[in-house]
């Protein structure tokens, strides 16, 4: 095969020579090791690999997308054939189009980026990560009720060369490791979990296997075993109008939910419906639109050290970079790509445009996106509470609405507040309520040093379906008036 920027650099050419108005491609490969532990025995180990090249051309206002596996065998041939198959795609497609765009404009020139990495996850012997996996499990035994103990372990490698008909080579290596631990109680008719960092698969930065020694999840296995054994026994989280305090872990998917999805902008103008929903805002809310209170600073930054969607170029080969999504409670910007950045009057995409591997084509995906710290110290928030307060956090399960407007949340965990401190624990903690309502409900965010920036891996969208991954940077904060639904 000949080297993989020289064929996708031979994909747009022949793509070019044939007619098309613009065209990239890009050559992937992705490697995966997921690893387990359960109840002492090893739950799951694998290590995939795909290799493959995505061809994408712009012809009479439409793309076409044609991609294929790589083997050893190809070169120039099926560059050309892929060039063929997107731009008979694109012609065929054109006969639909109602309205042809201008494309906002993409980098050029040679550029090489890497994810900083300490210590390569997939040079890690695998007894090692066993190793760790078996001592963060074992943190958890001691009590009969528990039924499952589990630790994690994932890390990720995706190496790409992009090639595009604006003259850029684009080289860049994206890694990112992470896991938790779980377990698991049965007592009094109730089963309780608890997490540590977080819940579904863990917490996850990009870098390599420094992140997982850096988490110490075995130093917390004892507190999850011990708080998911009380919670069997808790009282039931009361209902009604409430102060509501919300933890980092939750407030991450809250940010995914209601502040991400609803800002991106193929979803706005109605190419989501089919599948993952709509959205209430709209280009006319900007400048204008009172998204949260003036605590509620929400940036998007793809180049924030640590980010599951940090880089140095999208997908379309457009440069990274950071800007307002909402700015003291207002509403300030979308996720766009170079399609869709015209119509919200900008000349240039927020390169939010990236696709789940070398077989699917990019589409507007959420970047890092994090509520910004405010001035409060945690111990001081909860100290300023009134008595019936509740503060709870992780992430149990969760709906929200097509329009990203009526949301729920479940937690795993959740105490009351009582003369300024942490009071009793309560389960099944539920609150519900509408993106805009809830965010101008917020009077209090803590600190930089409470501020985590969380990874999401599962992040779902398109038809068909692509996966991606992004992070949220969060501290505790405080809501006013959110509606709980009481647990049963």
């Amino acid at each position: 095969m000949n080297d993989p920027m020289k064929l996708a650099a031979m994909a747009v050419d022949h793509a070019q020579s044939a007619g098309a108005q613009e065209a990239d491609a890009r050559i992937n490969r992705l490697r995966l090791e997921n690893l387990s532990v359960k109840n002492g025995q090893l739950g799951i180990a694998e290590a995939p690999e795909e290799f493959g090249i995505g061809v994408r051309v712009f012809h009479k206002g439409c793309s076409g997308f044609a991609a294929a596996p790589l083997g050893l065998g190809d070169g120039e041939s099926l560059a050309k054939e892929l060039a063929k198959r997107a731009l008979k795609n694109a012609e065929a497609l054109s006969v639909a189009c109602a309205e042809v765009r201008t494309l906002a404009p993409t980098a050029s020139g040679e550029h090489d980026w890497q994810t900083p990495v300490e210590l390569d996850a997939f040079a890690i012997p695998l007894a090692d990560k066993l190793d760790l996996l078996n001592r963060w499990e074992a943190s958890m035994k001691g009590a009969s009720e528990t039924v499952v103990r589990q630790s994690n372990y994932s890390a990720r490698r995706e190496e790409q060369w992009q090639a595009t008909s604006a003259g850029a080579r684009i080289h860049q290596v994206l890694a990112r490791a992470g896991g938790n631990i779980s377990t698991t109680a049965v007592a009094k008719g109730q089963t309780q979990r608890r997490s540590y960092p977080s819940s579904f698969g863990g917490q996850f930065k990009a870098g390599g296997f420094e992140h997982l020694l850096s988490m110490k999840c075995d130093e917390h296995g004892e507190r999850m075993r011990d708080e998911s054994v009380a919670l069997c026994h808790a009282d039931p989280c009361p209902g009604g109008e409430r102060t509501l305090v919300i933890g980092g872990s939750q407030l991450m998917l809250q940010i995914h939910e209601s502040v991400g999805h609803p800002n991106e902008l193929d979803r706005v103008f109605g190419h989501e419906v089919d599948l993952a929903g709509s959205s209430f805002a709209k280009p006319e809310m900007l400048g204008g639109f009172q998204y949260g209170s003036e605590h509620v600073n929400l940036v998007a930054d793809s180049t924030i050290p640590g980010g599951l969607d940090t880089r140095g170029f999208d997908d379309e080969g457009v440069a990274s970079g950071r800007w307002p999504i909402v700015e003291k409670g207002v509403f300030q910007g979308f996720h766009t790509d170079r399609t869709w950045a015209g119509k919200v009057g900008e000349a240039q995409s927020r390169a939010t445009c990236r696709s789940d591997g070398w077989y699917h084509p990019p589409i507007i995906r959420i970047t890092n996106l994090s509520l910004m710290p405010g001035t409060w110290g945690f111990d001081e928030l909860i100290a300023d509470c009134e008595d019936g307060s509740i503060y709870m956090d992780t992430v149990k399960m969760w709906s929200i609405d097509q329009r990203r407007l009526n949301f729920q949340f479940t937690c795993e965990v959740a105490w009351e507040i009582q003369g300024g401190k942490l009071g009793r624990l309560l389960r099944n903690p539920t609150y519900q309520g509408t993106t805009p309502a809830f965010w101008n409900s917020c009077d209090a965010v803590c600190k930089e040093e409470h501020w985590e920036l969380w990874g999401l891996t599962n992040c779902g969208k398109g038809n068909p379906m692509q996966v991606a991954e992004m992070s949220h940077g969060a501290a505790p904060a405080r809501f006013r008036g959110v509606q709980l639904i009481p647990a049963e």
